[in-house]
């Protein structure tokens, strides 16, 4: 054999035997990552160098790194799902093993896959020779769930107990963990579930990421609080002082500026920092932990990082402030700028509002009529032994709220046929009048199936789910709403075959709303209240201290973190609070949070289309300036129909 061709045999083998190197997750996304067009802004390839701060946080999840979970308490516009995804495509190509991805919902898992991972799939060559696109007729490459050489990835929601326990993982990555429920299907914290699969492996690797919800029943919060709490300091141009970046550092009209020229202020020296000197502030940043006494131990590390380090070009200081300015007198916005802009808790005041306080200033229009912003009714029933608990409420831009009528309806809540249900029939086909001259039925109408849960749901199924849903009050959850469940089963233990559905309701989240909601006071120049503003007629006080019977605690859990929870207050009761957070939920349902403009331009226009009109000259006849205190058994005659067949005119 020529020596030549004998150098080349040697030089092939020992390339064979030769060991890989061993690429750390930046180091192997700055190398072989591509950034899709179809999701990202700055297509093509990636570069840690854009956000620097990334780069510790990625390398703790590299096989080589000795930590075991990062967490990473964020706000919008900074990498983090990029960080993970960089992640996801170094285990797939240099480090495989069993990975198990986690989104809050089983549907949400499927838009992730479709809109981030399978393009990721497609422009990143070292991926996609490895992962198969999906089909259908293959099931190791399917929407959710991906084998590769060495592993598998499955991907599921955090509310589908049997995709969490699916198989074990090596490598866990939970994104949006603030979304996520409390208990999945009565099996306990999904986040618990997931790190009970990676026990038997001894090189295990996961990273919790999320924007923060509210103070207390935060997840994300509560593991960056049991870690090291690490901020990313970076230094003054001028002084070279090293500081973490935060909000009370911009300003804007100490230096008579609009709030799209905010600067930086430096700490110490006072210098402006302008937005093009980021790059070079994130460049020389670095990592410091602020409470390295709080790690559970030692594998665990904890980053806090707000928008405000975003990098140039992606969330401009002046684009804070501006949303800022926008935001800060509307609690709804505000509480979405703490989280997502800032990265941080919203904290709740936890004392309830006083009672006393809301009486005094009830207002003048009539039980049981509609004023002229009300463009859309919704109502809440809380369901008792012996008894229905049932709020009318208007909504109107803003979601400004008016109080209509209320009212307990007595009887045995277990018995179906001769129970108070007739009645709550009756409350359906009720149609309220309106200002403007027409009358207006309740849209929606959500009933509590926590107490005699199947004789609810029956007669929940007796209306369209687009008139009545039945709905279960929860104490976590990331969102006002939550997927509903499947029903089946009647009062008999018989199966149907199109059962309904039953929607679980962050309570939580509804109160601490409404509680806000509550403390605005009425405007002292005659201006239109705040959003969220509520209005009563003249109900009594038995009402009013209802509806502020509870308050959030603080409670210490095992791992030595405060939790806060609801708590009725000694000797009051709850059940008006209840009936107002169902009324709340049946309007995010009708659409309440997804109204635009445009939408309540359209309302508006209905009811003035059938209102009746007014001559000339003609004022519209004042209203009652005075109502019941309280609902009597002469006004609920004026329009119960009589007794009969529980289902009588129903579909």
């Amino acid at each position: 054999m020529p020596s030549s061709a004998l150098a080349g045999v040697w030089r092939s083998r020992a390339e064979a035997i030769e060991p890989d190197i061993q690429l750390t997750v930046s180091e192997w996304a700055d190398a072989h990552r591509q950034l899709p067009k179809k999701s990202s802004a700055e297509p093509g390839p990636w570069r840690t160098d854009r956000t620097p701060y990334l780069r510790e946080i990625m390398d703790c999840l590299s096989a080589t790194s000795p930590i075991e979970e990062i967490v990473f308490m964020k706000g919008a516009q900074v990498g983090g799902t990029e960080a993970i995804l960089n992640a996801l495509g170094y285990v797939i190509d240099h480090a495989p093993g069993p990975v198990i991805f986690i989104q809050p919902t089983v549907d949400l898992a499927k838009r992730f896959s479709r809109q981030r991972l399978e393009p990721l799939i497609d422009v990143t060559p070292r991926i996609r020779e490895k992962v198969a696109p999906s089909r259908s007729r293959d099931g190791g490459n399917t929407m959710l769930a991906k084998d590769f050489p060495g592993g598998q990835l499955v991907i599921t929601g955090a509310n589908s107990a049997v995709g969490l326990r699916s198989m074990p993982a090596q490598y866990a990555f939970m994104d949006e963990v603030d979304g996520y429920p409390v208990n999945v299907d009565e099996e306990g914290s999904p986040i618990a579930l997931v790190e009970a699969r990676q026990r038997t492996f001894a090189r295990r690797k996961r990273a919790k990421v999320s924007t923060p919800t509210i103070a207390g029943r935060s997840a994300i919060e509560a593991a960056y609080q049991a870690s090291d709490q690490r901020r990313f300091y970076v230094p003054c141009p001028d002084c070279g002082e090293m500081q973490p970046l935060e909000f009370s550092g911009l300003q804007w009209t100490k230096y008579g500026r609009l709030p799209e020229e905010a600067v930086y202020e430096c700490r110490a020296c006072f210098f402006q920092i302008c937005e093009h000197m980021k790059p070079t502030l994130l460049e020389r940043g670095q990592w410091r932990a602020e409470a390295p006494e709080h790690a559970v131990h030692s594998k665990t590390r904890g980053y806090h990082l707000s928008a405000i380090y975003a990098p140039l070009g992606w969330m401009s200081w002046g684009d804070i402030a501006k949303q800022f300015v926008e935001s800060e007198k509307d609690p709804d916005k505000y509480r979405v700028f703490v989280n997502t802009v800032l990265g941080e808790t919203w904290t709740q005041r936890g004392e309830a509002p006083e009672w006393e306080h809301l009486f005094r200033r009830r207002d003048t229009y009539a039980m049981g009529t509609v004023p002229a912003g009300g463009m859309f009714l919704t109502a809440g029933v809380d369901v008792q032994k012996d008894r229905l608990v049932y709020e009318v409420v208007a909504w109107g831009r803003g979601k400004r709220s008016w109080s209509i009528d209320y009212a307990e309806i007595p009887g045995d809540t277990a018995d179906l046929e001769h129970g108070p249900w007739e009645q709550l029939d009756a409350l359906l086909r009720r149609e309220y009048p309106h200002e403007l001259g027409t009358t207006m039925p309740v849209r929606v109408l959500a009933v509590d199936s926590g107490f005699n849960t199947q004789t609810v749901y029956s007669w929940a199924l007796g209306y369209p789910m687009s008139r009545v849903l039945a709905v279960k009050g929860i104490e976590g959850g990331g969102a006002l709403i939550g997927s509903p469940s499947p029903v089946e089963v009647t009062t008999g233990g018989r199966r149907r075959k199109r059962g309904g559905r039953v929607w679980p309701v962050s309570s939580g989240i509804v109160k601490s709303e409404l509680y806000g909601w509550l403390r605005l006071e009425v405007p002292v120049d005659g201006s239109d209240p705040a959003p969220g503003f509520c209005r009563w007629p003249q109900y009594g006080e038995e009402y009013f201290k209802q509806l502020t019977a509870e308050q959030l605690v603080p409670r210490r859990t095992r791992r030595g973190y405060v939790r806060l929870e609801w708590e009725v207050l000694p000797g009051r009761q709850n059940h008006v609070l209840d009936a107002r957070v169902y009324a709340r939920a049946a309007a995010a349902i009708a659409g309440l949070d997804r109204f635009t403009d445009s939408d309540w331009t359209t309302l508006e226009g209905r009811v003035g289309t059938v209102a009746k009109p007014v001559a000339t000259g003609e004022s519209r006849p004042p209203l009652p300036s005075t109502a019941p205190t309280s609902s009597t058994p002469a006004r609920q005659k004026s329009w119960i129909a009589p007794r009969g067949n529980w289902l009588k005119g129903r579909n």
